[in-house]
C-alpha cells in the first residue's frame, strides 16, 4: 500500500544527488547489506530493531527512511517504528532492487 509518507527511488536519489543525507535505515539481514547497501544508512535488521530503540530515541521527531530488499520487511518497521511514537517514517518502495534496478 503506498501512503503519502513513502518514498520513490527516484525521490531519494535526487535528493541524495543533491548532497542531503536523510536518516536510512536497512532492515536486511547482515549478510544482505554486506552484499549492497545504499550509502550512507545504518544496518538495523528487522528482527533486532525493538532491541535497538534506545539507540533511536533522537530520531522519533525526524524523516526516518526504512528500506529491505523489496519493500516488505521496510513497511512492517514502519508500522512498528510509528507505533513506538516515531512521527516521519517513509517506507523507500520497491527497496534496494529497485533502487539498484
Amino acid at each position: 500500500m503506498i501512503t503519502s509518507a513513502d518514498i520513490t527511488v527516484d525521490e531519494l536519489k535526487e535528493r541524495l544527488n543533491k548532497g542531503e543525507t536523510p536518516v536510512i535505515i536497512d532492515v536486511r539481514e547482515d549478510w544482505e547489506y554486506q552484499e549492497t547497501r545504499i550509502e550512507g544508512s545504518q544496518n538495523i535488521p528487522l528482527g533486532t530493531l525493538p532491541q535497538r530503540l534506545d539507540d533511536l530515541e533522537d530520531l522519533k521527531d525526524q524523516e526516518v527512511i526504512v528500506q529491505c530488499r523489496s519493500g516488505a520487511r521496510s513497511a512492517n518497521a514502519k508500522a512498528f517504528l510509528q507505533q513506538q511514537g516515531f512521527n516521519n517514517v517513509r517506507n523507500l518502495l520497491g527497496g534496494i532492487l529497485a533502487y539498484n534496478g
